[in-house]
């Protein structure tokens, strides 16, 4: 990969289950951004990792898309979020990938909900990997627990992906699991691995951050 590509992690805290605070929040971390590419916001960016699914889920058109089509604009650079997503029959945990005009380009469904939360009960699994572009880079999207299962990556190695990005809400617990992970991930298939993770504190978790960037020898370089 030769070419530059200039991004923004937005570690934050949401405010749980309240999507018009967190658009505050986040309208005011991004006020202070400079010029970039690509900005890229934790998983389920504006509820927390909630499982209610119902209750917050929405179209790719509606309320979340919008907030995040107006950044993207007004920053005039690709956005990446996570939203809960009504689907036709289920509803699944997906990351958005926005150009720099706002207009949905890819879309990506968590292929493994956390069992441990519960997560399968209340989300649809996603079934395919998807490899989006951001000024000819290829990427490799995935969420959270995603990263526990190397075979997801392998198939994103076999299509020579430039880099791999996990959004996620990963405990502070288990977090030395995360940055190993990532390393590993960036390692064994060549390519660097992005890992933007929240802060803060939902009612049962805390969480320390430590988004991070690898390059494909595992020096973590942000």
């Amino acid at each position: 990969m030769n070419d530059k590509l200039k991004i923004g992690l937005v570690q934050y805290s949401p405010v749980w289950e309240n999507k018009s605070l967190s658009k505050e929040k986040i309208n005011n971390l991004v006020h202070e951004t400079n010029v970039l590419d690509l900005i890229i916001f934790p998983e389920m960016t504006l509820t927390g990792f909630t499982m209610k699914s119902k209750a917050f889920s929405e179209e790719l058109n509606e309320e979340t898309h919008l907030f995040f089509s107006t950044i993207a604009k007004r920053k005039k650079c690709a956005v990446m979020y996570g939203v809960i997503e009504k689907g036709k029959r289920k509803i699944f945990n997906t990351l958005v990938h926005l150009n720099n005009q706002g207009k949905i380009i890819s879309t990506y469904r968590k292929v493994h909900p956390f069992s441990y939360s519960k997560e399968d009960i209340y989300f649809g699994k996603g079934k395919e990997i998807v490899i989006t572009k951001v000024k000819g880079i290829k990427i490799g999207l995935s969420i959270c627990y995603d990263l526990r299962f190397p075979e997801l990556y392998r198939l994103y190695a076999k299509e020579k992906v430039d880099m791999i990005i996990d959004i996620a809400n990963w405990p502070d617990t288990r977090i030395e699991h995360w940055r190993t992970l990532l390393k590993a991930r960036a390692i064994e298939n060549q390519c660097y691995a992005i890992g933007v993770n929240r802060v803060g504190d939902d009612p049962k978790l805390h969480y320390n951050g430590f988004s991070s960037v690898f390059d494909p020898m595992g020096k973590e370089i942000v």
